[in-house]
């Protein structure tokens, strides 16, 4: 993409953002900051509220952040600014305190989110913050700078757009018309407390799918299922861990690197600090890590070890962790390793068909309604009319291994497109992972948006 400055303009157009998760609010409110005052920002989104995504749009007070509240500010300069407000909110069933810190509610953060929004629309001076309450499903280079098209057929031009549209589905494959949205529950206080209900996937997710449940009335037995069978630690007191210092050839193969970090926990047990606080320890240098892998480890971490990566890194806050650990143990779940070849439905249920990891023969067994709860889809398969459309157009292409974006340092994205486009596009967020690694929680995402209000401002100065 080319570094050529916007052109000067009498009434600047805005800077669109598509998405108003915390991708796309982070980013709005730090482009809000970093732009000169004339630029307006275009905040576009599908869903009926600002601020909330799919994620903090819950109203179940049993799905928590997985992040200490400590860590969940949306600015990376203000480290205690959600905490402060969480201090005067007025949920008190919101807030769980425990010993391995303060979690809250997600409808709770997606309050603080909003407020944010609210104040930023409504804030002194001239409104420059315009939100557009409907889906994009289109951008196209046109005349010099970028056209919006909306599911409506409205269109909105811009500078430039950044693309924040934060988790893709999965595709739902086998396909059933038993199947519900585990973020809509309206239906569940209809299942049968003596038929079993199926949830597709075992981590995160899954702990959603189980808390709306039981908010919602489903008393009867629940399968998980997924390959490996894995549930997501939980989130405990861990003592401070010093950085460790790899080696280059340590960071070269992940044979040595894994080898090198079990060392690490040995010895951080062997004094008392649990393997969280490795993990911990970790963070500020885990995208070098990755960045720093040849391809081929790159490869082999995707294929054997993310599972494991992801439950360890990715915890659940303890009250979520202990409900789920009380379901397993009263047989109320039951978490199953095994992969799940068809469905073929009835009138009235579903025949789930699977195979059980390490066998080789196939069981089948019924439910009455199924769950997806498999997290974050791939751009590669995405179903996305906005990201198809670019693709199709070459102005954004799969990244590595298909999971996100291809971007570029300062997070505009990279396309099959030669030359210099119009009007610049950027990205931030779980669709840049594969480029990056450590992208879809709150403390990533918070200082992405700084960097890409950063790049963003420059090239419109130029």
């Amino acid at each position: 993409m080319s570094d050529r400055p916007l052109p000067a303009e009498a009434h600047p157009l805005p800077i669109a953002v598509i998405g108003a998760g915390f991708s796309g609010t982070a980013a709005a409110i730090q482009l809000l900051a970093q732009l000169p005052p004339g630029r307006p920002v275009l905040l576009c989104e599908r869903a009926e509220r600002f601020g909330r995504g799919r994620a903090y749009a819950t109203g179940n007070p049993d799905h928590l952040l997985n992040v200490r509240a400590a860590n969940m500010s949306a600015f990376p300069d203000r480290p205690s600014q959600f905490e402060d407000w969480l201090a005067g909110a007025d949920e008190a069933e919101g807030i769980r305190r425990t010993s391995a810190g303060t979690f809250a509610a997600r409808g709770l953060y997606g309050r603080y989110l909003s407020e944010l929004l609210t104040a930023a629309v409504t804030g002194p001076g001239a409104p420059r913050l315009q939100l557009v309450n409907e889906a994009i499903t289109d951008i196209a280079p046109e005349d010099g700078r970028l056209v919006l098209r909306s599911e409506g057929g409205r269109r909105f031009p811009a500078a430039g757009a950044v693309l924040a549209m934060g988790n893709l589905a999965a595709p739902e494959e086998p396909a059933s018309r038993h199947r519900a949205d585990p973020w809509n529950p309206d239906g569940f206080g209809r299942l049968h407390p003596d038929r079993a209900v199926l949830v597709v996937g075992t981590g995160l997710s899954m702990v959603d799918a189980v808390m709306n449940l039981r908010r919602h009335g489903f008393a009867g037995r629940i399968v998980a299922l997924s390959r490996r069978g894995q549930v997501s630690t939980v989130h405990a007191p861990a003592g401070a861990w010093p950085l460790p210092d790899f080696s280059a050839g340590e960071r070269a193969s992940l044979t040595r690197l894994l080898a090198r970090i079990r060392r690490e926990v040995a010895a951080a047990a062997a004094v008392g600090v649990g393997w969280h606080g490795v993990l911990d320890a970790l963070r500020p240098i885990t995208d070098t890590l990755w960045l720093g892998l040849p391809e081929a480890e790159k490869a082999r971490f995707l294929r054997h070890l993310r599972p494991f990566w992801d439950v360890h890194r990715h915890r659940a806050a303890p009250p979520a962790g202990a409900a789920i650990a009380a379901e397993i143990a009263a047989g109320t779940l039951e978490v199953r390793a095994a992969r799940l070849l068809s469905i073929e439905d009835r009138p009235d249920e579903a025949l789930v068909t699977c195979r059980p990891r390490g066998a080789g023969e196939t069981e089948t067994f019924a439910v009455q309604c199924i769950l997806d709860a498999r997290g974050i889809g791939r751009v590669a398969e995405t179903a996305d009319p906005l990201l198809r459309r670019l693709i199709g157009r070459g102005l954004v292409r799969p990244g590595p291994f298909g999971i996100g974006l291809d971007v570029h340092p300062d997070l505009s994205v990279a396309g099959e497109v030669t030359g210099d486009l119009p009007a610049p596009l950027w990205t931030l967020g779980p669709l840049i992972r594969g480029v990056f690694w450590e992208c879809t929680a709150v403390p990533d995402i918070r200082n992405q948006a700084a960097q890409l209000a950063r790049a963003v401002a420059e090239r419109v100065r130029g």
